[in-house]
């Protein structure tokens, strides 16, 4: 039995143009029209996920997906730094982020390490791999970035060297507990016949 898991990140918001960690805002214009106008572009699914933050939802609806918000799916919890942008925490706490950025295990912000996500995602695809057909998910970019730490093996100490544009399709296909990896292709707006 073949699984295929489709990881879509979401489209643009003014956080991500901003370097804020995510403050559950919305999409931005730009964002929202990229997202219209590449619907119809995946192919059908039987199951299709959704991260519980207000951009994955967005984009889903913008794509035509009707999913279903899954918590394990959810972005990676960045505590106290939840909304501030990664300049204003680095001048705050430099340490702290440093230490963050080349530690996988350690959560100075109070929320959760990248480890812990990595964990929680390698779970969530354990699952989903046992599902035959095709999931569609639309994530945030750190999911992503655990899914193909999970799928090649290798330590979470890449997953920040791993970049994830918005409104990409990353797909993991596999059977028998491995994965094969297809990063990034982006999502644009189907061929008209």
């Amino acid at each position: 039995m073949t699984s295929r898991v489709l990881l879509v990140s979401p489209a643009t918001s003014v956080s991500l143009r901003q370097a804020r960690f995510d403050d559950g805002g919305s999409l931005d214009e730009a964002g929202t029209a990229r997202a219209r106008a590449a619907a119809g572009s995946l192919p059908a699914a039987g199951r299709v996920a959704v991260s519980p933050g207000a951009r994955c939802r967005e984009t889903a609806t913008a794509l035509g997906l009707d999913g279903v918000p899954v918590p394990e799916l959810a972005g990676l919890d960045v505590g106290r730094w939840r909304g501030r942008t990664l300049q204003e925490v680095g001048a705050a706490e430099p340490e702290a982020v440093g230490h963050w950025l080349t530690d996988p295990g350690c959560a100075p912000h109070g929320g959760e390490s990248v480890q812990d996500l990595c964990a929680r995602v390698a779970r969530w695809l354990a699952d989903a791999q046992a599902v035959e057909g095709r999931t569609v998910a639309v994530v945030e970019p750190e999911v992503v970035r655990a899914a193909a730490v999970d799928a090649l093996g290798v330590p979470p100490t890449v997953f920040w060297r791993l970049d994830v544009p918005p409104l990409t399709v990353t797909e993991l296909s596999g059977r028998a507990g491995r994965w094969n990896l297809r990063l990034g292709r982006p999502l644009a707006a189907p061929d008209a016949d």
